[in-house]
């Protein structure tokens, strides 16, 4: 049996932009990518803390080193510039495999958004 498991997860990190005339996706600064384990065009979950919004879309990469963090099209009317957001993405694995399975998880500072 196939189930679905959390594969990587941003937890806390501030917007820094919103564009709305963007094509749509989330920005997000390459080495927090790579801590996480969030690959370009990978489809993630994210929520709001500050307003409860919870929405999906896909990544695109930010500036390396930049801190961005920025809600794209669409999903740049559900958050405003400072709110602080959790970055989902799952994956689907077999069930026995899921028992051992440990996802990455970062915890960046969420003032400047840079790994700690």
């Amino acid at each position: 049996m196939l189930i679905e498991v959390l594969k990587s997860k941003i937890h806390k990190v501030t917007v820094t932009g919103a564009n709305l005339n963007y094509i749509g996706s989330i920005s997000i600064d390459e080495d927090l990518m790579d801590a996480s384990n969030i690959v370009e065009n990978e489809k993630v979950q994210v929520l709001n803390l500050n307003n409860g919004e919870r929405l999906e879309t896909y990544v695109i990469k930010g500036e390396r080193g930049s801190g961005e963090i920025g809600m794209n099209g669409p999903a740049a009317r559900k958050v405003v510039i400072g709110d602080v957001v959790l970055i989902m993405s799952f994956a689907i694995i077999d069930s026995s495999e899921a028992r051992s399975f440990k996802p990455t998880i970062i915890f960046p500072d969420t003032r400047t958004n840079k790994l700690i």
